[in-house]
């Protein structure tokens, strides 16, 4: 499944399981919150239970583990096997949930000839996050991760295989297309805690997340280009049968590539008061805010890039234009700031590109031509590098135990934001020009994060003086 534009903690004392399919594939430690810290393997990581169907030597953690890589980068990353097998599996699934969501927006028009039912599928994609992310946030730590992993990825192939039948109407699509968002949070949730197992908590996570995201930013560009060219020789149905294998063979790649872990917290049966106990702790709840508010507010141009274009009438290759800058420069940040930046720097940083993020926004309210609100655009998400150091902080301050629910909540509050703001914009542009929209969008949210930030500055200081 896909992560979430997702995606997002201090470990408590892991358990140990039974060992025989360990993988050797448990990075170095990476850096904590605000400064690099000693280098540590996850437990579950080193020596999970025995499982003959993934003890292979893609999955043992070697002895180099403990030793931090003086010079971390993606291909560091690269060389964790199990981590390998996850990439894959991501890649797969992203496929999979990208092209069935371009099939099924055409074949629900095809079916009814309805706009509002058509762009309603697009729509559904983001709605049940939040319900999802909530209720179901604790089975990310209740229940065996690969397990967990396993059957999310199953359902959406269910689902997806239902969706192709002939006789499944309009309400059936659109509810299974409800029930793959559903279990969407639980599966990038539960992906991100199980990344931390096998890269460690150190600066090898940070980056395993960033490959996630790029991949995800890339999929934007080439996902529905591959999904278009497909609808071209199969019929929509067709096109969606192709994404059940998809998932059925990120299903088998997690269950063969990755290791027996056991649950974080199986004796534990918290409800939703465990989901309220993690906002109620004003480290998590700053941090939840700082990775909810960016998404909020980053979609409002790409949801006006219609109208935008319209405005200044211009052709659809400026529309095109406008709707790849900001992936673009997304995808240009995180991989300078992953293949250049040291840890640490990474975390300092986190704090002036959030402020400086939305401020090229505020060209808009100059109404320029589409080349110079592409390079605003690419601008702006070139600051996305800030999720790096923010990862960090995250994982310093969530409890190991918890830590599946923490980032299953993070992912889908992320979601739910994005869709919120593509309403938000859409309605007040129905009142505002475009073009004002965008750039009030970038001053309200520069404000915002200030105020986040600043919050978040004196809850470190009081916590630093009461450890004195």
């Amino acid at each position: 499944m896909a992560e979430a534009p997702a995606p997002a903690r201090i470990p408590a004392p892991a358990q140990t399981p039974d060992p025989a399919s360990a993988p050797d594939a448990a990075g170095p430690a990476r850096a904590l919150a605000e400064a690099p810290a000693p280098a540590r393997v996850p437990v579950s990581a080193q020596t999970p239970d025995p499982d003959p169907a993934s003890a292979s030597d893609d999955a043992a953690a070697p002895a180099d583990a403990q030793t931090p890589d003086p010079a971390p980068g993606y291909l560091a990353v690269f060389r964790v096997r199990e981590f390998r097998w996850v990439f894959g599996a991501h890649l797969l699934s992203l496929l999979g949930l990208v092209v069935s969501e371009l099939a099924l927006t055409v074949l629900v028009y095809d079916l009814t000839r309805s706009p509002l039912l058509s762009s309603l599928t697009f729509a559904l994609g983001f709605l049940p996050y939040l319900l999802g992310g909530t209720l179901l946030a604790g089975l990310a730590d209740r229940h065996p991760p690969r397990r967990v992993l396993v059957v999310c990825d199953l359902i959406c192939a269910g689902a997806v295989a239902l969706m192709v039948l002939p006789a499944t109407p309009v309400a059936g699509l659109l509810a299974l297309r409800c029930a793959v968002a559903a279990v969407a949070p639980v599966f990038q949730g539960t992906r991100m805690a199980t990344l931390a197992d096998i890269l460690g908590d150190g600066d090898l996570f940070v980056l395993g997340r960033s490959l996630l995201r790029i991949v995800s930013q890339s999929a934007l560009l080439a996902g529905f280009g591959v999904g278009g060219v497909l609808l071209t020789v199969v019929p929509a149905r067709g096109a969606i049968a192709v994404t059940a294998a998809t998932f059925l063979l990120s299903a088998l790649l997690l269950r063969l590539g990755t290791a027996r872990r056991p649950a974080r917290a199986a004796e534990t049966r918290e409800g939703l008061g465990a989901t309220w106990s993690l906002l109620r702790d004003r480290r998590i709840r700053g941090l939840m805010l700082l990775f909810w508010v960016p998404p909020l507010f980053v979609v409002v141009p790409e949801a006006l890039a219609a109208p935008y274009a319209d405005e200044l009438g211009v052709s659809t290759a400026a529309l095109g234009l406008l709707m790849c800058a900001l992936p673009v420069g997304t995808i240009a940040g995180e991989l300078l700031a992953g293949a250049v930046l040291r840890p640490a720097t990474r975390v300092r940083l986190v704090a002036p590109l959030l402020l400086a993020g939305f401020l090229p926004f505020l060209l808009y309210a100059l109404r320029p031509g589409p080349a110079l609100a592409a390079l605003a655009l690419v601008l702006a998400g070139a600051t996305g590098a800030y999720t790096l150091g923010l990862d960090a902080r995250f994982v310093a301050a969530v409890p190991e135990e918890r830590r599946g629910r923490a980032m299953t909540l993070m992912t889908a509050g992320m979601m739910t934001v994005q869709g919120l703001g593509m309403a938000g914009a859409g309605l007040a542009a129905e009142f505002v020009p475009v073009h004002l929209v965008v750039a009030g969008a970038g001053l309200l949210a520069t404000v915002i994060l200030a105020v986040l930030l600043a919050t978040e500055g004196r809850d470190g200081a009081d916590r630093h003086m009461t450890s004195r």
